[in-house]
Protein backbone atom coordinates (compact mmCIF):
# COMPACT_ATOMS: atom_id res chain seq x y z
CA UNK A 1 0.00 0.00 0.00
CA UNK A 2 2.82 2.50 1.01
CA UNK A 3 4.85 1.89 -2.20
CA UNK A 4 1.93 2.36 -4.86
CA UNK A 5 1.23 5.60 -2.50
CA UNK A 6 4.91 6.44 -3.09
CA UNK A 7 4.96 5.19 -6.10
CA UNK A 8 1.83 7.68 -7.25
CA UNK A 9 3.73 10.62 -5.29
CA UNK A 10 7.12 10.22 -7.45
CA UNK A 11 5.20 10.03 -10.60
CA UNK A 12 3.17 13.06 -10.19
CA UNK A 13 6.19 15.20 -9.14
CA UNK A 14 7.63 14.18 -12.33
CA UNK A 15 10.86 12.49 -10.53
CA UNK A 16 10.89 9.78 -12.72
CA UNK A 17 13.57 10.14 -15.57
CA UNK A 18 12.87 9.22 -19.35
CA UNK A 19 13.48 5.79 -20.18
CA UNK A 20 15.78 6.13 -23.51
CA UNK A 21 13.67 4.80 -26.06
CA UNK A 22 11.16 7.42 -25.27
CA UNK A 23 13.29 10.12 -26.29
CA UNK A 24 11.89 12.58 -28.87
CA UNK A 25 14.36 12.92 -31.74
CA UNK A 26 15.96 16.32 -32.59
CA UNK A 27 17.25 15.17 -36.19
CA UNK A 28 16.68 12.52 -38.47
CA UNK A 29 18.91 9.58 -38.39
CA UNK A 30 18.16 5.51 -38.53
CA UNK A 31 15.89 5.74 -35.81
CA UNK A 32 14.13 8.88 -36.75
CA UNK A 33 12.67 8.71 -40.24
CA UNK A 34 11.82 11.79 -42.65
CA UNK A 35 8.49 11.36 -42.94
CA UNK A 36 7.55 11.37 -38.97
CA UNK A 37 7.25 15.25 -38.09
CA UNK A 38 9.85 15.95 -35.21
CA UNK A 39 8.89 17.99 -32.28
CA UNK A 40 10.53 20.96 -31.60
CA UNK A 41 11.39 22.55 -28.42
CA UNK A 42 8.37 24.81 -28.54
CA UNK A 43 5.80 22.34 -28.93
CA UNK A 44 7.61 19.79 -25.97
CA UNK A 45 7.89 22.98 -23.80
CA UNK A 46 3.98 23.56 -24.64
CA UNK A 47 3.75 19.87 -23.34
CA UNK A 48 5.50 20.01 -20.04
CA UNK A 49 3.25 23.41 -19.38
CA UNK A 50 0.17 21.58 -20.04
CA UNK A 51 0.67 18.59 -18.33
CA UNK A 52 2.01 20.64 -15.20
CA UNK A 53 -1.12 22.99 -15.35
CA UNK A 54 -3.25 19.39 -15.49
CA UNK A 55 -1.79 17.55 -13.55
CA UNK A 56 -1.90 20.23 -10.77
CA UNK A 57 -5.54 19.70 -10.55
CA UNK A 58 -5.27 15.71 -10.80
CA UNK A 59 -3.54 15.58 -7.70
CA UNK A 60 -5.47 18.20 -5.98
CA UNK A 61 -8.15 15.68 -6.36
CA UNK A 62 -6.33 12.63 -5.16
CA UNK A 63 -5.31 14.98 -1.91
CA UNK A 64 -9.05 15.66 -1.41
CA UNK A 65 -10.28 11.66 -2.28
CA UNK A 66 -7.36 10.13 -0.21
CA UNK A 67 -8.57 12.46 2.67
CA UNK A 68 -11.56 11.50 2.40
CA UNK A 69 -10.84 7.65 2.50
CA UNK A 70 -8.96 8.44 5.66
CA UNK A 71 -11.81 9.79 7.39
CA UNK A 72 -13.72 7.10 6.63
CA UNK A 73 -11.62 5.18 8.10
CA UNK A 74 -11.25 7.23 10.86
CA UNK A 75 -14.79 6.91 11.44
CA UNK A 76 -15.35 3.25 11.64
CA UNK A 77 -12.11 3.22 14.02
CA UNK A 78 -14.13 5.59 16.21
CA UNK A 79 -17.27 3.32 16.25
CA UNK A 80 -15.13 0.28 17.29
CA UNK A 81 -13.61 2.27 19.87
CA UNK A 82 -17.36 3.58 21.35
CA UNK A 83 -18.72 0.13 21.18
CA UNK A 84 -15.52 -1.22 23.15
CA UNK A 85 -16.07 1.94 25.75
CA UNK A 86 -20.11 0.94 26.30
CA UNK A 87 -18.58 -2.93 26.85
CA UNK A 88 -16.08 -1.28 29.62
CA UNK A 89 -18.66 0.88 31.30
CA UNK A 90 -21.11 -1.99 31.38
CA UNK A 91 -19.46 -3.84 34.12
CA UNK A 92 -16.34 -3.24 36.39
CA UNK A 93 -14.04 -6.19 35.22
CA UNK A 94 -15.63 -6.43 31.55
CA UNK A 95 -12.49 -4.41 30.47
CA UNK A 96 -9.97 -6.47 32.84
CA UNK A 97 -6.80 -7.56 31.33
CA UNK A 98 -4.70 -10.76 30.87
CA UNK A 99 -0.85 -11.37 32.07
CA UNK A 100 0.26 -10.63 28.41
CA UNK A 101 -2.12 -7.83 28.03
CA UNK A 102 -5.27 -8.60 26.23
CA UNK A 103 -8.59 -8.19 27.10
CA UNK A 104 -10.00 -10.82 28.92
CA UNK A 105 -13.20 -10.83 26.77
CA UNK A 106 -13.26 -11.72 23.34
CA UNK A 107 -15.49 -9.25 21.98
CA UNK A 108 -13.79 -6.21 23.83
CA UNK A 109 -10.35 -7.34 22.04
CA UNK A 110 -11.65 -7.70 18.66
CA UNK A 111 -13.45 -4.40 18.96
CA UNK A 112 -9.57 -3.16 20.12
CA UNK A 113 -7.63 -5.14 17.23
CA UNK A 114 -10.08 -3.92 14.53
CA UNK A 115 -10.20 0.03 15.75
CA UNK A 116 -6.33 -0.19 15.50
CA UNK A 117 -6.43 -2.01 12.33
CA UNK A 118 -8.91 0.90 10.96
CA UNK A 119 -7.35 3.52 12.63
CA UNK A 120 -3.57 2.28 10.86
CA UNK A 121 -5.73 2.88 7.54
CA UNK A 122 -6.78 6.10 8.35
CA UNK A 123 -3.05 7.22 8.73
CA UNK A 124 -1.86 5.93 5.87
CA UNK A 125 -4.92 7.56 3.40
CA UNK A 126 -3.82 9.96 5.65
CA UNK A 127 0.08 10.26 5.01
CA UNK A 128 -0.96 9.43 0.95
CA UNK A 129 -3.04 12.73 0.98
CA UNK A 130 0.15 15.14 2.54
CA UNK A 131 2.21 13.35 -0.22
CA UNK A 132 -0.52 14.08 -2.97
CA UNK A 133 -0.71 17.95 -1.33
CA UNK A 134 3.41 18.54 -1.53
CA UNK A 135 2.90 17.31 -5.06
CA UNK A 136 0.07 19.53 -5.45
CA UNK A 137 1.76 22.40 -4.03
CA UNK A 138 5.28 21.71 -5.96
CA UNK A 139 2.99 21.85 -9.29
CA UNK A 140 0.88 24.96 -8.26
CA UNK A 141 4.75 26.77 -7.84
CA UNK A 142 6.05 25.18 -11.14
CA UNK A 143 3.07 26.80 -13.01
CA UNK A 144 3.72 30.25 -11.85
CA UNK A 145 5.29 32.09 -14.58
CA UNK A 146 7.32 34.75 -12.47
CA UNK A 147 7.55 38.30 -15.07
CA UNK A 148 4.97 37.29 -17.62
CA UNK A 149 2.76 39.43 -17.57
CA UNK A 150 -0.39 40.09 -19.60
CA UNK A 151 0.46 40.39 -23.55
CA UNK A 152 -1.59 43.39 -23.54
CA UNK A 153 -2.03 46.16 -20.93
CA UNK A 154 -5.11 48.18 -22.16
CA UNK A 155 -3.99 51.47 -19.94
CA UNK A 156 -0.69 52.99 -20.47
CA UNK A 157 0.61 54.92 -17.24
CA UNK A 158 0.39 58.31 -18.26
CA UNK A 159 2.65 61.24 -16.93
CA UNK A 160 1.14 63.84 -15.18
CA UNK A 161 3.20 66.67 -14.27
CA UNK A 162 2.94 70.45 -13.16
CA UNK A 163 5.79 73.06 -14.56
CA UNK A 164 5.91 76.26 -12.17
CA UNK A 165 7.33 79.44 -13.94
CA UNK A 166 10.14 81.08 -12.38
Amino acid sequence: MMRSIFLVAMLCCGVVPTLRGQVICSQSSVVCSDNRKLMTDDQRASFQQAVVHHGKWLTAAGTVALTLLGAEQHRYSRRDWNALLAICRSAQDACALGPDGRYLRSDAELLYQRSRTFDRRANRWLLGAQASLLATTALFIIDLHPGAGPDNIPFAPMKVGLRIPL
